[in-house]
């Protein structure tokens, strides 16, 4: 075990990550637990590559803990556009005023940790051993796949025994010192070395008592969950246009796309039709390219039609408390999924 992570440890001091922004020397002590925190929730099914921008961004605009727990929703969920799985940002948002209102600070409690909006098991661990340099195991995406492979796992880690033995292997592998650098450590090496296609193991410090790498079984693990076909669901948006605004309506709290802004929507195009006949005749609606988009459960097919207007006056049926119109030509300054951003964009063109 002390061989394990003393191999890892050494790789990493050679070929790690050494200059992730939210690992800055020059980040002040006090602070570093709450960039750690921000990294590791905008990590959280996403690649280091794509966070690093979004991360600057919401840093430049919220460089405080209280700064980030005084801002509106739209304020985060607008710099969150585009980085997806909007939940996270709400939930960050919740546990940002959660903390600022009961510690003035991130934590350096397990448990407290853990009880907060969008911090599960293995995000506590990160900020705990990378933050405050506390004895804990993570098991993200790459650890999974370090370990699945080094052990040759069987079965999904989505199953709950398996998921249990990898959380096993990764607590008893852990070192009691130099922990925020081992956890960066092993992350790095499944984001570099043990990828998902293409691994390169013989540069793989662990390689030599992999049993995958070993019994030339690499490509098996770890084992894919269960392929079950995605149902696909249609929906029909109204992108309604006057002079270089459209109608935007902010939805749901929760749910998919959850307090962002999007297009009036409807299942069907006679329900599109009927909310507007009295007011437009159907010549005056234009179908643009319907497209899909797919999530991690669905396909969603998405089908606008577009409506000149005038005096920005939407059909009363349409227009409510929660609808605005936005500048076509401006960046909103709230949150706006990728799908209506894409929309947006072609109506520029029209």
């Amino acid at each position: 075990m002390a061989n394990f992570s003393q191999q890892i440890l050494k790789w990493f001091d050679a070929h790690g990550r050494h200059n992730l922004p939210w690992k800055d020397p020059v980040i002040p002590k006090p602070m570093r637990a709450y960039h750690i925190w921000l990294s590791e929730v905008m990590l959280q099914q996403t690649q280091v590559t794509t966070v690093i921008p979004y991360y600057q961004r919401f840093v430049a605009a919220f460089p405080s803990l209280q700064k980030l727990a005084q801002a509106s929703q739209d304020e985060v969920l607008s710099l969150w556009s585009g980085l997806g799985y909007y939940a996270r940002g709400r939930n960050l948002h919740k546990a940002a005023q959660q903390m600022w209102s009961e510690h003035k600070t991130v934590p350096n409690d397990f448990e407290t940790l853990l009880a907060l909006p969008g911090i599960g098991r293995s995000t506590a661990g990160a900020i705990m051993a990378q933050a405050y340099n506390a004895p804990y195991a993570i098991l993200d995406g790459n650890v999974k796949r370090v370990l699945a492979r080094y052990y040759a796992v069987q079965g999904w880690y989505g199953v709950s025994a398996v998921g249990k033995q990898l959380w096993q292997y990764s607590e008893t592998l852990a070192p009691k010192k130099r922990v925020a650098d081992y956890t960066q450590a092993i992350m790095d090496l499944g984001a570099t070395l043990c990828t998902r296609s293409k691994p390169k193991c013989t540069a793989c410090p662990i390689a030599k008592q992999c049993v995958a790498f070993q019994t030339d079984r690499v490509a098996e693990f770890p084992h894919k969950k269960p392929k079950k076909q995605k149902p696909v669901k249609q929906v029909y948006v109204l992108c309604l246009v006057d002079d270089g605004s459209v109608l935007l309506q902010q939805r749901p709290p929760t749910g998919i796309w959850g307090g962002l802004w999007s297009f009036p929507e409807f299942e069907d195009v006679t329900s599109l039709h009927a909310h507007i006949q009295d007011q437009v005749s159907q010549e005056d609606i234009q179908e643009l390219e319907s497209f899909r988009h797919t999530f991690s459960h669905y396909h969603l097919d998405i089908h606008p039609h577009v409506v000149m207007s005038s005096d920005k006056m939407a059909p009363a049926n349409v227009m409510d408390a929660q609808s605005r119109f936005f500048n076509l030509h401006q960046q909103p300054e709230v949150g706006i999924a990728a799908p209506v951003k894409r929309i947006m964009q072609s109506l520029l063109s029209l």
